[in-house]
């Protein structure tokens, strides 16, 4: 699961193209340079490294992510709760909830959740 583990560039560059794809390279190399200020060597050897890892496909100029957003957020979550908190799941949201308040609406989203996720 460790080829989860994205470091804050490349998780930039990959939200770009979870949010786009399929998206031409042309276009990619567009959304870089106004979203990063990434110039377009830079922007392509992105896409090399990130598909000699796995995580993309470039195929005719066409960029497509190989691993969904939700599995590398859930292995990042995870790794956090195990690698900070020991594993607390509580404690971390106590940490995170310690100087916010939520909206009736996050508390109600929050609960579903919960309830959902709840061993009988």
């Amino acid at each position: 699961m460790e080829h989860l583990k994205l470091c804050a560039s490349d998780y930039r560059f990959m939200t770009i193209v979870w949010e786009n794809e399929p998206i031409a390279s042309g276009n990619l190399v567009k959304i870089c340079l106004e979203e990063l200020g990434w110039k377009k060597s830079t922007t392509y050897t992105m896409v090399k490294k990130l598909s000699e890892k796995g995580y993309l496909r470039n195929e005719n100029s066409v960029v497509k992510a190989l691993i969904p957003k939700e599995d590398v957020q859930a292995f990042e979550s995870e790794y956090v709760v195990n690698n900070t908190f020991e594993g607390s799941l509580p404690a971390f949201i106590a940490a995170f909830m310690s100087n916010k308040k939520l909206t009736e609406k996050e508390a109600e989203e929050i609960k579903r959740i919960i309830e959902h996720n709840t061993e009988e």
